[in-house]
């Protein structure tokens, strides 16, 4: 919660609208990752180097779930 807490003074000025849902997209993406036990930036990392080559019918193993999923073999 503490998280949450701070970022809620950075949030107030993200820029426009459009800025507050890319940071909110990015935080729901960490905190996904948090929870699961990945790194984020490893996570971001390899999948931003993925997603121009995977085929939309595989786009939810991009997801943290599914990344996860994939690394437990």
């Amino acid at each position: 919660m503490r998280q949450v807490a701070v970022g809620r003074k950075n949030w107030l000025f993200a820029g426009s609208e459009a800025g507050g849902k890319a940071a909110a997209t990015l935080y729901s993406l960490t905190a996904s990752c948090w929870e699961l036990g990945v790194d984020p930036f490893e996570y971001m990392t390899d999948v931003l180097e993925r997603l121009g080559s995977t085929p939309s019918s595989q786009i939810a193993e991009l997801t943290p779930r599914g990344w996860w999923a994939t690394r437990q073999g």
